[in-house]
């Protein structure tokens, strides 16, 4: 499945800035601290994707820009970045709001993909390298399934194939969570802790068998299509291996999505980690609760570009917030963002300002620090309600909001 376009990323060492000191800290739910992260040469990252039914929500687009933060802090630092995104372009959700409106689910699939891509690209979303859908991942999906069944971690259940939590002893770490506070979760997260048959109740769905009116797909254990949590231990595996530096997505993810995955991903391979941090956006509400597909509370990135906002004003609103807090959206923060977009325009387009270096060293020490993105914002209101001489200075600071934080002044 193809990405989306790439927002040319200006080097800063090019714009006459010193070269960027590391590393990225970054908060690891799994040891609830915030950590420095090491990659090599290439960082590798894993970013969880959306149910293509309808997209794309501010919730969504704030996730996607906290990891196009780690991304762009990463580059600065020299790194190459090999990023990997999913789509799970079918499961549940997908095939019911399809049998609902009576449209073709693969058609609703693609065109909400495409919306997807479309806003990311407008957005200045840096595209993954591999963007894979769960239907072209299915023969990945069943090389895992196979492996985990000859280590007799799978079990059949009336037709379904089912990952036994208990073959992986390290269940519980990506999340932190005990089994008391598991089982509700997994219930209000697509799991099935209460069906009859299972050996445990938090064990996962690795292929469901073709129930009437669903698509399936042939299998060594009969036609079906994947569960959730394996989609993304099989991609994850394929294009990034073992051990890669970050997998993220939503706080809501932490449990079950990346424990499961991790849980398969350990137990097929016989190695650990499978990812080395796991990192999680926070949530964006509205109306007192979090923007959800089910509860119908949504801010579309779209609608907002179809009514003429600038995308780097929707850009800018999101980076106010820290991407762990939960935070609610409202109408004061589109204009908030709105009038700095215009106080930076106008800055940048000055002949001379004040010196850039001190800018944009706070801007990276601020993003280094667990992607600080108010802070950061901060430095640069700082450095446009100053005032300066420096001839180089506008050009350098326009440099500095469009390689660390995807502003395009």
């Amino acid at each position: 499945m193809r990405s989306w376009s790439a927002p040319e990323v200006p080097r800063l060492t090019a714009a006459g800035l010193p070269a960027a000191t590391g590393p990225l800290h970054l908060y690891d739910t799994g040891t609830g601290a915030v950590r420095a992260t090491g990659p090599g040469p290439t960082a590798r990252m894993y970013v969880c994707g959306i149910t293509p039914y309808d997209a794309t929500h501010l919730g969504h687009a704030n996730t996607y820009l906290a990891f196009d933060l780690v991304n762009r802090v990463w580059r600065d630092l020299g790194h190459d970045v090999h990023y990997v995104q999913n789509a799970t372009d079918v499961d549940d959700p997908l095939l019911e709001r399809a049998e609902r409106t009576g449209e073709d689910w693969r058609a609703l699939a693609d065109r909400e993909i495409e919306l997807f891509r479309t806003d990311m690209a407008a957005l200045r979303i840096l595209p993954p390298a591999q963007y894979v859908g769960a239907v072209e991942a299915i023969p990945l999906v069943v090389e895992m399934v196979e492996k985990l069944r000859a280590k007799d971690a799978a079990y059949e259940l009336d037709g379904d194939i089912y990952f036994p939590v208990a073959a992986d002893p390290a269940f519980g770490e990506v999340s932190g969570l005990d089994r008391t506070a598991m089982a509700p979760v997994f219930a209000e997260r697509g799991g099935d802790p209460d069906r009859p048959g299972k050996r445990d109740p938090l064990d996962a769905l690795l292929w469901l068998a073709r129930r009437p009116g669903e698509p399936g797909w042939e299998s060594p254990f009969g036609v079906g299509r994947p569960g959730w949590h394996v989609e993304c231990s099989a991609i994850s595996l394929e294009h990034l291996g073992m051990a890669f530096d970050v997998e993220g997505g939503g706080s809501d993810l932490a449990f079950p999505h990346h424990e499961m995955s991790a849980a398969h991903a350990q137990v097929a391979t016989g190695e650990r980690p499978h990812a080395r941090a796991y990192v999680h956006a926070g949530m964006v509400a509205l109306d007192g609760e979090k923007m959800s597909k089910s509860r119908g509370n949504l801010v579309f990135v779209s609608r907002l570009r179809n009514d003429g906002t600038d995308p780097m004003a929707i850009r800018l609103a999101l980076l106010a917030h820290h991407y762990r807090s939960d935070w609610e959206w409202t109408g004061a923060d589109l204009t908030a963002a709105q009038e700095r977009l215009e106080r930076w325009r106008a800055a940048v387009a000055r002949p001379a300002g004040p010196d850039a270096a001190a800018t944009a060293a706070e801007v990276r020490a601020r993003l280094a620090d667990d992607l600080d993105a108010p802070g950061a914002l901060a430095a640069l209101d700082r450095w446009a309600d100053g005032e300066g001489t420096d001839s180089g200075a506008p050009a350098r600071i326009r440099a500095v909001a469009d390689a660390l934080l995807g502003i395009a002044l």
